[in-house]
């Protein structure tokens, strides 16, 4: 695994098919980065390829908002002509943006039909940082509301997992997750606020970091959800991860450093929700991931992390003030909402009147958590109780069926915003049928580079697949899902 620009080894890479954009689509982002550098590919070709494949695929499964076409080819060819092309780690890789951080010349509207502003004047530093490393932007994901649930929908649009169309990418990064699962791009931009990229990643078969707090720039609607959610991105490879993750952290692309000791893991299989739990193939895929660990040479312990009931609340008020929080900076008229969401809003105004989002909630929480850490590395969790959430219209449905669907399906995931410490969501097994599994890493502040390091470590021993068979642009025939 080379973070600067090596090929990766997980199954599915396409080797050396390139020509008419055949072979271009589904290599991973290093690997046209470093074929675009040397000149053996032009950022034109692969954004014309991708965008190619988007024209192909996304009626079926929903992933963009917008498709930016001719802005795309135009940042691609100043890519090519750029003097410093040879030195750009994302050299002419396309990306896709989540609908809830400014992109200069579109509209964000935070997945919400009611936000009616204009065009951007200026990206958001996230997209800044990608642009100034070479990537191309080719289009805008769709969100739910506000990006307040785990499905991702809205009036008119339903968008789907690639690996089964019945089921949804999850959200609230959802869009962004459906098109790298599809091969639309080979990274896309997210945020996590209670797991809205650790749960997409899941639900699609990706590779995610939840970076620990103040690592990557915030700026996530008015205050980051009091200071739960954080900017990151998913990908196929933890090479392409690295390198996404050290471009938005505004570091240099690095491989991941070899901690030179075997690590001690926490293992824990209990909910923080009481009577909820993982099915089987959750179980079977911690299982395996623990006995990859051993075979390894790390050290698995049984340990549950100290998730009380008032950090459960700490983290839910948070979610409930930001609804609120981010219709007024967005300008919204709560009339204008989704009766779920215009619930959730009103929710948030009642525990902001109350002040019950109390920064001392978040501290005492952090503090445990990183006690926590004192003789272990890395916690090891599942991420859901089962499958995706079906695809269907969640905004026509309840405030309280949204909810308690979310929280059935995802309680692992929230505890690590409220924390603020970093967080991984890897594949580590299938359903009858293929779907991934998925397991969490979490670990203490500064730790994700061991985090990646982990991740790339298991990719080694137990390669997933990069993509959703029925679209998978590196299986032939390429003319599948045309």
């Amino acid at each position: 695994m080379d973070a600067s620009g090596g090929v990766g080894t997980a199954q599915g890479d396409s080797g050396n098919r390139v020509g008419d954009g055949v072979g271009i689509v589904g290599l991973p982002a290093t690997e046209i980065a470093a074929r675009v550098r040397a000149g053996e590919l032009t950022a034109v070709e692969v954004t014309r390829a991708h965008l190619a494949h988007i024209e192909a695929v996304d009626a079926r499964i929903g992933a963009f908002r917008v498709v930016r076409r001719e802005a795309a080819l135009a940042e691609a060819a100043a890519v090519d002509a750029s003097l410093t092309r040879f030195a750009l780690p994302l050299a002419g890789v396309p990306v896709a943006i989540k609908d809830n951080v400014p992109v200069s010349g579109e509209t964000c509207t935070d997945g919400s039909p009611a936000r009616r502003s204009g065009p951007e004047t200026q990206d958001h530093e996230v997209v800044r940082r990608l642009r100034r490393a070479g990537a191309v932007v080719v289009g805008i994901t769709r969100a739910p509301e506000l990006c307040l649930y785990a499905a991702t929908d809205g009036p008119g649009t339903l968008t789907r997992n690639p690996w089964d169309t019945a089921l949804s990418p999850a959200g609230s990064s959802g869009g962004s997750a459906a098109a790298v699962a599809c091969g639309s791009v080979p990274i896309a931009h997210g945020n996590d606020g209670m797991g809205s990229l650790r749960l997409p990643a899941a639900a699609c078969g990706l590779v995610t970091l939840k970076p620990g707090i103040g690592v990557v720039p915030g700026g996530i609607g008015a205050n980051d959800w009091s200071n739960m959610a954080v900017n990151g991105a998913m990908a196929t490879t933890v090479a392409d991860l690295a390198v996404v993750q050290a471009v938005l952290a505004g570091e240099q692309p690095a491989s991941p450093a070899d901690p030179g000791r075997p690590l001690r893991i926490a293992v824990s299989t209990r909910s923080p929700m009481p009577g909820l739990g993982g099915d089987a193939p959750v179980r079977a895929a911690v299982d395996a991931v623990v006995a990859e660990l051993r075979a390894a040479g790390h050290t698995v312990v049984r340990r549950t992390p100290p998730i009380t009931p008032g950090a459960a609340g700490g983290a839910l008020v948070r979610w409930m003030a930001g609804a609120e929080d981010d219709a007024e900076f967005l300008g919204i008229d709560r009339a204008d909402l989704q009766p779920r969401s215009r619930t959730h809003a009103r929710m948030g105004r009642l525990v902001r009147r109350l002040g019950l989002v109390r920064p001392r909630t978040q501290a005492r929480f952090r503090e445990r958590m990183i006690r926590f850490f004192d003789d272990v590395d890395l916690l090891l969790t599942p991420v859901t109780t089962g499958p995706p959430l079906p695809a269907r219209p969640w905004h026509e449905r309840s405030f309280l069926a949204n909810i308690t669907a979310n929280a059935r399906w995802a309680p692992w995931t929230a505890a690590w915003n409220l924390a603020g410490i970093p967080a991984a969501v890897l594949p580590a097994g299938t359903r009858p049928g293929g779907l991934p599994v998925p397991v969490q890493f979490v670990g203490p502040p500064g730790a994700e580079g061991l985090l990646l390091w982990i991740a790339g470590e298991l990719e080694d021993r137990q390669p997933w697949r990069r993509y959703a068979p029925v679209f998978d642009p590196t299986s032939p025939p390429a003319a599948a899902f045309a």
